[in-house]
C-alpha cells in the first residue's frame, strides 16, 4: 500500500511528464540515429542548451510569481554588443565591461518591475515594449552589425565564462557548470527559503501575501531584475562561444523560454513553479531541436514539434492536475 501511494505521488507530480517525454525522446532519436547519443552530440547539444538554459531559471522565479518578461530575447542580444563595444573601442577591459553589461540589464529589469509593480501595467504590454526598446537601441548602437569578439581570444575572463576543456573524447563547456550552480541556487531558493515562500505567494494571492506582511513589490521588482540579468549573461557567454555579437541574436528567445518553462509543469497563472520540470523542459525543446535535425527533418519544421509539445503537455498537466484533486 505504501508504494503504492509513493507511485501515485511521483506521476501527480508537475515533473513526472517532462521526464517521460524527454526519455521517449531521446529513445526515438537514438533508434533512428546511433550518434545521436554519442559524446560529440551531446557536447554539442550542452553547448547552447545551457544558455537559454539561464533565462528559463530564472524566468521559472518570474512565472511563480504570476509575471512574464518578454524582454530577454532583446536583452540577450543588447548585452553581448554593449559589452564588445566597450571592450572593442578600448573604453574599459574586458571585465569591467562585462559588468557594464549587466548593470545596464539590472537597470533594464528594474524599469520592468517598477512599470509593473507601481503603475500597475500588465507585465506582458510592459515587457513588450522594452523589448522594442532595447531590441531598437542595440541595433541603433551598431547599425545592424555584428561587433567584432575575437580580440579576447586568450582571454581569462573569457576562458572563465565560456571556456571549455576536454574530458577524454567530450568537450565539456564551462557554461554547463554555470548553469548546474544556477540551478541548484534556484532550486534550494524556490524550495527551500523564505524568499521562496515570498514567490510562490506572490503569484499564488498577492492580496493574502501582502496581509501577511509580503512586500509583493519588491519580490516582483527583484525577480524581473534576476530575469535580465541571467539573458545578459546567456548573452555574453553565447558572443564568446560563437564570436559573434549580432544586435539581432535571441530574438524569439522569449517565447520558447516561455514555452521551456511551461513544459516543465509551473503554473502560467502564477503560485507554483519547478526548477526540476525547466530544467527538464530546457532539454525537451533543445534535444527535440537537435534530434530533428539529425534524423533528417527539416529543421523549419521545428515550431511545429514545439507547438505539439505544448499542447500535449498542458493536456497531460490538466489531466494529472484534475486526478489529483480528486484523491484518485
Amino acid at each position: 500500500m505504501q508504494q503504492r501511494t509513493f507511485l501515485q505521488s511521483f506521476v501527480s507530480k508537475p515533473e513526472f511528464g517532462p521526464l517521460v517525454l524527454l526519455v521517449l525522446e531521446l529513445m526515438v532519436f537514438w533508434s533512428f540515429n546511433s550518434d545521436f547519443l554519442s559524446l560529440p552530440n551531446i557536447s554539442n547539444t550542452l553547448s547552447f542548451t545551457v544558455e537559454l538554459g539561464l533565462i528559463a531559471l530564472a524566468m521559472t522565479l518570474l512565472m511563480t510569481a504570476g509575471e512574464f518578461d518578454l524582454s530577454v530575447g532583446s536583452v540577450f542580444g543588447f548585452s553581448a554588443v554593449l559589452m564588445w563595444t566597450l571592450f572593442n573601442s578600448e573604453m574599459m577591459p574586458l571585465g569591467v565591461a562585462f559588468l557594464v553589461a549587466i548593470a545596464a540589464s539590472l537597470l533594464i529589469g528594474f524599469v520592468n518591475g517598477w512599470f509593473v509593480t507601481k503603475l500597475n501595467i500588465p507585465s506582458f504590454l510592459v515587457t513588450l515594449g522594452m523589448l522594442l526598446v532595447v531590441r531598437g537601441t542595440a541595433l541603433y548602437v551598431t547599425d545592424g552589425f555584428p561587433q567584432r569578439t575575437w580580440n579576447a581570444e586568450g582571454n581569462l575572463f573569457a576562458n572563465v565564462l565560456a571556456g571549455s576543456y576536454f574530458i577524454g573524447s567530450f568537450r565539456m563547456y564551462m557554461s554547463v557548470i554555470w548553469f548546474a550552480l544556477a540551478a541548484v541556487a534556484a532550486h534550494y531558493v524556490l524550495t527551500k527559503t523564505k524568499a521562496g515562500n515570498w514567490i510562490q505567494a506572490s503569484g499564488g494571492n498577492p492580496n493574502a501575501a501582502r496581509a501577511r506582511g509580503v512586500n509583493v513589490s519588491r519580490t516582483k521588482i527583484c525577480l524581473f531584475m534576476a530575469s535580465s540579468a541571467m539573458a545578459s549573461l546567456a548573452g555574453i557567454i553565447s558572443s564568446i562561444r560563437t564570436s559573434a555579437a549580432n544586435p539581432n541574436s535571441g530574438t524569439g528567445y522569449e517565447l520558447e523560454v516561455i514555452a521551456m518553462v511551461v513544459i516543465g509543469g509551473t503554473v502560467l497563472t502564477g503560485g507554483r513553479g519547478t526548477i526540476i520540470g525547466t530544467v527538464l523542459g530546457i532539454f525537451i525543446l533543445r534535444v527535440m531541436r537537435n534530434g530533428i535535425v539529425m534524423i533528417g527533418v527539416p529543421g523549419l519544421a521545428y515550431n511545429i514539434f514545439i507547438g505539439a509539445i505544448i499542447l500535449g503537455m498542458m493536456a497531460l498537466h490538466s489531466w494529472l492536475e484534475r486526478r489529483h484533486n480528486s484523491g484518485v
